[in-house]
């Protein structure tokens, strides 16, 4: 039985249809077509919208000529109001300045540097869920605590307790739940003059976290002053000017910056985390496996991640299967021409990480959960043309090793102590919100080891 996947839509559909499809879930306004097409283009009255599964042309658009390729600002219509000009969001100039102050608080060596924030999160959450041994918990609010958790750890050296750390935590829970991935904006183009169409619950909830945000921040810079920060990522971040101005961000700007931290390195983690302790439920040999390796960690320590090597490799299945960023949206700077069609310039080209980790034509029994496939040369191929979880080319997720290493962490500690068993009338519809989620949860047993 292979995991579940969202049932595709009818080959053919009116042009309204496909939108309110679309705005409530893009992964089953699909149709079945896209998991074998090399390209397949759409039309609205409004732009052309082509996408590619094929990897030279993902190479193309990702790897070779990205400034051709620029994020398109459509996507950014739903996120401004909490993101502002932030990383994911920006493009030329501006967003190179910033991943030059970023980068380096995310290169290797301070991995090593957050792994015990990291650790001491995941031995929290063992300690909150040993309450609940026994009965039915939803593990998407179970990994979301988890993974708010680790990002106030290693950025600002407060655990999600901490009386803002919370509030932010709260407020975010309350706008993932209220925010479309894509809103009527993204679909109609707009001058920037014109209001978006955010409902007030969103604007009143991204305001919030943006103010509780600016706290924390300004804290930060007096702490910085004073000399008696801390030297977590914030600090980092705060303290490095760019290489080529000198100058390093604003508070204004690491709001920006902190705002999409949390919502990359808390919301796709929380998502990846999810999926991944239900297909251990779905798979409970896989599940004995993981939490036998787990024992590595009776002596916690950064050397120990090198031996969770089968917790590794089913996280990383579960971000094929399940990648946290269903698309990704690019806009043709000029004319192209892709597979023999004009892509005309201003068109929107869309990369699915979703349908390209289950192309029919590149991966071998795609819609299988299968952990060992990467140790295969059809997986090792696939990794390396048409696996794309945290992007690929220079706008890689800095964040990615932060990922590795946190999403095996976490799951080898709770399969270490716990079990995970199915419910049987409730298995998961994935959607895609913000990040791909379940329609009504993640409902699994939770059994003491």
């Amino acid at each position: 039985m292979n995991p579940p996947k969202p049932q595709p839509r009818p080959d053919k559909v009116s042009l309204w249809r496909y939108l309110r499809l679309f705005r409530q879930d893009l992964l089953s306004a699909q149709p079945q077509r896209l998991y074998r097409a090399w390209m397949a283009e759409f039309r609205t009255p409004f732009f052309q919208s082509y996408m590619i599964n094929q990897p030279d042309l993902i190479n193309t658009v990702l790897k070779k000529r990205p400034d051709d390729f620029p994020k398109s600002g459509r996507i950014s219509e739903g996120l401004r109001p909490l993101l502002g000009d932030s990383v994911f969001l920006t493009n030329g100039e501006a967003w190179k300045r910033q991943r030059r102050i970023i980068d380096p608080a995310f290169e290797g060596g301070r991995l090593k540097d957050t792994f015990p924030a990291m650790l001491a999160a995941a031995q929290t959450c063992v300690d909150r869920l040993r309450q609940r041994v026994g009965t039915e918990v939803e593990c998407e609010e179970v990994t979301s605590h988890a993974a708010a958790d680790v990002i106030f750890r290693t950025l600002f050296s407060v655990p999600i307790e901490h009386e803002i750390a919370a509030q932010v935590f709260e407020k975010f829970r309350a706008y993932q739940r209220g925010q479309p991935l894509l809103n009527l904006a993204a679909f109609v183009p707009l001058p920037r003059w014109v209001p978006r169409f955010h409902s007030r619950k969103t604007r009143r909830n991204a305001a919030d976290i943006r103010n509780l945000i600016s706290k924390l921040t300004a804290d930060r810079a007096f702490a910085i002053a004073q000399g008696h920060a801390p030297d977590d990522l914030a600090t980092k971040i705060m303290t490095t000017p760019d290489p080529e101005t000198g100058r390093c961000f604003e508070t204004h700007e690491m709001v920006d910056q902190v705002a999409i931290f949390f919502l990359a390195g808390h919301e796709t983690s929380a998502s990846a985390l999810a999926w991944a302790l239900y297909l251990m439920a779905l798979y409970p040999d896989w599940q004995d496996k993981v939490a036998e390796e787990a024992q590595a960690l009776d002596e916690p320590s950064f050397a120990a991640m090198s031996r969770l090597r089968i917790s590794r490799d089913v996280f990383r299945e579960a971000l094929r299967l399940y990648p946290p960023v269903p698309m990704m949206v690019r806009e043709a700077s000029c004319p192209e021409r892709f597979r023999n069609r004009d892509v005309p310039k201003g068109s929107q080209i869309v990369i699915s990480p979703w349908h390209l980790h289950r192309q029919e034509r590149l991966w071998e029994n795609p819609d299988a959960f299968d952990p060992t496939r990467w140790g295969t040369e059809n997986g090792k191929t696939c990794q390396r043309e048409a696996y794309i979880p945290f992007s690929t080319g220079p706008r890689v997720c800095t964040g990615a090793g932060f990922a590795m290493v946190e999403g095996p962490l976490i799951l080898s500690m709770l399969l270490r102590h716990f079990k995970f068993e199915t419910i049987s009338d409730k298995t998961p519809v994935p959607v895609a919100h913000l990040t791909v989620r379940s329609k009504e949860g993640i409902w699994l047993r939770l059994v003491e080891r």
